[in-house]
């Protein structure tokens, strides 16, 4: 059986601050945001690839699920690859946010073998990997660009 990644969903005690760090920190296409903003969707979403989104669940959606422990925890990390320079410009962004790197950079394996990482968090608290691939720089289509 084949899978492709569609989306992963986020549940954001702050909704403003996910949107900023996704579209201005990680500089992910926001997508249905003036829709959302207007009442006409229940939520936003971030485009990671033509075939993958992050959609952003804002409180309403899922505080009166259990509100004591959402987002605690959410899910270990997820992980997105890009080129050594976005990675560069990246951690860059990062400390202009003064948003801390939790551990790296660091050669940690992923999807398509030995790469070059940093772990950091989200506003909420969700924690996010970014590596890049020595061996597949030439080849890699560049996701996050600056």
């Amino acid at each position: 059986m084949n899978f492709k990644m569609d989306h992963i969903v986020i549940n954001a005690v702050d909704i403003n601050s996910s949107l900023h760090f996704y579209t201005e920190i990680l500089k992910l296409a926001g997508e249905r945001i003036e829709e959302f903003k207007n009442d006409q969707v229940p939520f936003p979403s971030v485009r990671i690839t033509k075939d993958t989104i992050i959609d952003l669940f804002p409180k309403k959606l899922w505080e009166k699920t259990n509100p004591e422990n959402v987002c605690r925890p959410n899910l270990n990390h997820f992980c997105f690859s890009t080129s050594k320079n976005n990675w560069e410009s990246l951690q860059e962004r990062l400390k202009e946010h003064e948003i801390s790197i939790d551990e790296g950079p660091a050669k940690r394996w992923g999807a398509h073998g030995s790469g070059v990482s940093i772990y950091f968090r989200d506003p909420d608290e969700n924690v996010i990997e970014v590596r890049y691939y020595e061996s597949e720089e030439a080849d890699r289509p560049c996701l996050l660009s600056s």
